[in-house]
């Protein structure tokens, strides 16, 4: 999986025109490389994975370059080696011909593509061991999904001390748009980093991240996008919230510390994420010191329920002048976060700037009953979440006095 202009195509060209190479060493002579090229559609295949200036004909030194004879969508080795341009719009014409190996582009935006997928893998059944390499941007699509969901159950069966002994066969490796900007155009990365990081569209386009969003989550993406700011206007308050940790170390929760600001309108900005992680509590307290003078904060919010005492007593001893207001958690994640979700959606809270952690965490926040409120992957708490939530509560969701009634 990567980002735009990472190198996808010319990995997989590389890949195929290596396993041509050596097909002769590989094979018998009955038994030569035989590839599948697959993209989203003929013309994808011949014009990028075969024709393109990252294609099969341009990795080759003219010497070496294969035939290719459109006509029989075919390219053709000098030492035998053949491979097939197929199309996922015709899965149907993968029943039948079989394979060593298949080179995959783009199979984000394959159509048919559990279909497509299937059918090859019935195909893929010559040779000692037939591979397949599958090269995309990342979409949250059925096919994806479904190979990646396969790939974490693999990862949990060569989890620990067995690792070394099972090879599942399934490998993922990544790279980001920025680990190929030595042959990008300065322009076009100065453009779109400035556009688009952060976002979105941004991580899954620039960093090659799959964003899938859960059906039951709380939070929707969409929300964080569309009212996402380059900087916040003049906030009459503003609040930095701290989610203490348990324990300190490596493998300890990280300290969770998120400004938000309130303005005149009583919409929400967020306006800082200082979140840490492995720092013990006198490191944590100071940082949050540090982040509440440079942010001018009114004062701290802190949870009692993880030491939240102790934060008020470790600010005092750094800074007795930062105020701190202790609050407690007597409900679950998810009824906490459901009125700051009702706010997202109302279009009146305003990420300044792109959080790409928090918002990850945000949108983990499950609203299932039969959940903690919690699903992300090794992790066990939501810090930044929590620390956003105390902060929007505090402004925005505090009970109103109950007025005094007179008696008559």
């Amino acid at each position: 999986m990567g980002g735009r202009g990472a190198g996808k195509t010319r990995a997989g060209a590389e890949w195929v025109r290596m396993l041509a190479k050596t097909s002769a060493a590989k094979l018998s002579q009955d038994e030569q490389i035989k590839v599948a090229l697959i993209g989203q559609t003929y013309a994808d295949v011949r014009e990028v994975m075969i024709e393109g200036p990252s294609g099969l004909l341009a990795v080759h030194p003219p010497s070496q370059r294969p035939k290719w004879i459109p006509s029989r969508r075919l390219l053709q080795w000098q030492n035998g080696a053949t491979a097939y341009a197929f199309s996922s719009e015709d899965p149907e014409a993968l029943r039948g011909p079989q394979f060593t190996h298949a080179w995959c582009d783009e199979i984000g935006k394959w159509q048919n593509a559990i279909e497509t997928y299937d059918m090859l893998q019935f195909g893929l059944r010559l040779g000692e061991r037939p591979q397949q390499l599958l090269t995309t941007t990342p979409r949250p699509t059925p096919l994806l999904k479904m190979l990646l969901k396969n790939h974490s159950r693999h990862e949990a069966v060569t989890g620990g001390e067995e690792k070394a002994e099972v090879d599942t066969g399934f490998y993922l490796t990544h790279a980001t748009t920025k680990d190929n900007a030595a042959f990008l155009a300065p322009s076009f990365l100065q453009g779109v980093f400035n556009k688009y990081a952060g976002t979105r569209l941004g991580r899954q386009e620039l960093q090659g991240e799959l964003i899938a969003d859960s059906e039951d989550s709380l939070f929707q993406r969409v929300w964080f996008e569309k009212e996402r700011l380059a900087q916040a206007p003049e906030l009459v308050k503003v609040v930095l919230a701290v989610d203490p940790p348990a324990t300190s170390g490596k493998q300890a929760d990280a300290c969770g510390i998120v400004a938000v600001g309130l303005d005149e309108k009583s919409h929400l900005y967020v306006i800082a994420d200082h979140s840490r992680q492995g720092l013990r509590p006198a490191q944590w307290a100071s940082h949050v010191v540090h982040v509440a003078q440079h942010l001018q904060a009114d004062y701290v919010v802190a949870e009692t329920n993880q030491g939240g005492e102790m934060v008020a007593q470790m600010i005092a001893s750094i800074d007795p002048a930062v105020p701190v207001k202790s609050v407690h958690a007597s409900t679950s994640k998810s009824r906490r976060a459901e009125p700051v979700a009702l706010l997202y959606e109302q279009g009146k809270v305003h990420h300044t700037g792109s959080f790409p952690e928090l918002e990850d965490e945000l949108m983990s926040l499950s609203m299932s009953e039969n959940t903690s409120g919690y699903r992300a992957k090794n992790k066990k708490s939501p810090d930044r979440a929590d620390a956003l939530i105390w902060a929007i509560r505090e402004l925005a969701l505090k009970p109103k006095a109950t007025p005094k009634m007179r008696v008559l």
